[in-house]
C-alpha cells in the first residue's frame, strides 16, 4: 500500500493555450481539483511554492480553503522556502490552517530552490548573518519554526493584558496539537536528509537531486532515504518517520493522454547545473500505456522505498483533465503495483 498525491505548481500564464490564465485561475482551480482527487479517493493535495513566479506562492490561504472544502486528504507543501519566512508568524498560519482542516496538514519545507530574482529573501526582510550562507539561514528559521510548534510557553506576559492570561509563559496561538510530527524536510543532499532526520522531520525527496556519486537518479535517491532512515534511527526517534517522492508519471489511456504524452517519455535521467556550478540529476518523466508503465515503474528503487508518491501534474491543462490524470494512476496502475 502505498499513499498517494498529486503535487502541483501552480502555473498560470495569460495565454490562450492555457486554462489557468491568472492568479485567481490557479487558486481556484487548486481547490477545486483537491475536492476532486479526494472524490477520486487520492491520499493527498500538495502544492509548490515560489517567489516572484506566476505560480502558486503565499500558501496558507489556499491550504486553510482546501481543508474547509475537504474532510479526509492530506493537505501539504512541496515546498515552503525557509528563507523567505518568519518562523512565528508561519507558525500561527500553520496552525491556523491545520485546525482548520482538522489536523490533515502535511508541510513540506527547505532551503529552496533558485529563484526567479537574485536573493529574493532580501527583499523579504531577510539576509544571512556575517559569515553565513543562505542555507543556513533557512535551516535557523527552521529550528525556530520546530521549537515554537512544539506549543511551549516562551514569551513573558503582560503584567497589565488587556486580556486575562493564563498562568506562566505564553505561547504562540492558536496552537495545533501533532502538527509537529507533520513537518517534512525537501532534501536534495545526503548530508540535509540526515539532517532533517536528526531534526525529527518526515523526508521529501524530489526530482532534483544534487548528484553526489553519478549513479542513476532513483538508485541515488534510495540511497538518500535509506541513510537517512538509518540517521532517524540513531537519533533516537520513537514514531516512524514518513517519506516521499515525486514523479511525473502518465499513463495512456485515451486520445487526450496519447496527444499530450504519447510521443514517449523520458527514458532518461537529465543532468544541469545549480548556481552555474553544482551538478544536479532530474529523475526521467514516465508516460506509456498502463501496461508498460507498470513495467518501468517497478524498476524505481526509490519509490519502492517510499511511502507517499506524488504524482506532478500539468496544472494548465485544466481541473478535469488534471483529475482524469490522478484517476488513470489509481485506476489502472496502482492495483498493478500493490498500490491499491
Amino acid at each position: 500500500m502505498k499513499n498517494i498525491g498529486f503535487l502541483s505548481f501552480g502555473h498560470w500564464t495569460p495565454s490562450a493555450s492555457s486554462q489557468t490564465r491568472s492568479a485567481g485561475d490557479a487558486l481556484l482551480q487548486s481547490i477545486d481539483l483537491a475536492v476532486a482527487a479526494e472524490e477520486l479517493g487520492a491520499d493527498g493535495a500538495y502544492f509548490r511554492v515560489h517567489h516572484f513566479a506566476r505560480q502558486l506562492a503565499a500558501p496558507f490561504p489556499l491550504l486553510a480553503a482546501v481543508g474547509a472544502r475537504t474532510k479526509k486528504i492530506e493537505i501539504g507543501t512541496a515546498v515552503i522556502d525557509m528563507r523567505y519566512e518568519n518562523p512565528l508568524y508561519m507558525a500561527e498560519d500553520a496552525g491556523s490552517a491545520d485546525l482548520i482542516a482538522s489536523g490533515r496538514l502535511q508541510l513540506g519545507i527547505s532551503r529552496g530552490s533558485p529563484e526567479q530574482v537574485i536573493d529574493g529573501y532580501r527583499y523579504f526582510g531577510y539576509a544571512p548573518p556575517e559569515g553565513s550562507s543562505d542555507a543556513d539561514m533557512a535551516r535557523r528559521h527552521t529550528e525556530v519554526f520546530l521549537d515554537v510548534l512544539q506549543g511551549k510557553g516562551f514569551a513573558q506576559p503582560n503584567p497589565n493584558p488587556m486580556f486575562p492570561n493564563p498562568p506562566g509563559l505564553l505561547r504562540l496561538e492558536p496552537h495545533s496539537e501533532g502538527l509537529r510530527e507533520r513537518i517534512w524536510w525537501g532534501a536534495s543532499t545526503n548530508a540535509t536528509a540526515e539532517w532533517a532526520a536528526k531534526q525529527g522531520m518526515n523526508l521529501q525527496s524530489s526530482t532534483l537531486k544534487i548528484d553526489e556519486s553519478g549513479k542513476p537518479f532513483h538508485v541515488q535517491q534510495v540511497e538518500q532515504i535509506r541513510l537517512y532512515r538509518d540517521a532517524w534511527k540513531a537519533a533516537g526517534h520513537t514514531r516512524d518517520p514518513r517519506v516521499s517522492v515525486s514523479r511525473s508519471i502518465f499513463a495512456l489511456v485515451d486520445d487526450r493522454d496519447r496527444a499530450y504524452f504519447g510521443r514517449g517519455d523520458e527514458g532518461e535521467d537529465k543532468v544541469g547545473y545549480l548556481h552555474g556550478t553544482e551538478r544536479a540529476i532530474f529523475g526521467r518523466s514516465f508516460a506509456a500505456e498502463p501496461d508498460k508503465l507498470i513495467e518501468q515503474l517497478k524498476g524505481d528503487e526509490a519509490i519502492a522505498e517510499a511511502d507517499t508518491l506524488l504524482l506532478t501534474v500539468p496544472n494548465q491543462l485544466g481541473v478535469d483533465y488534471n483529475a482524469h490524470v490522478i484517476e488513470a494512476i489509481l485506476k489502472h496502475v496502482a492495483p498493478g503495483m500493490g498500490w491499491r
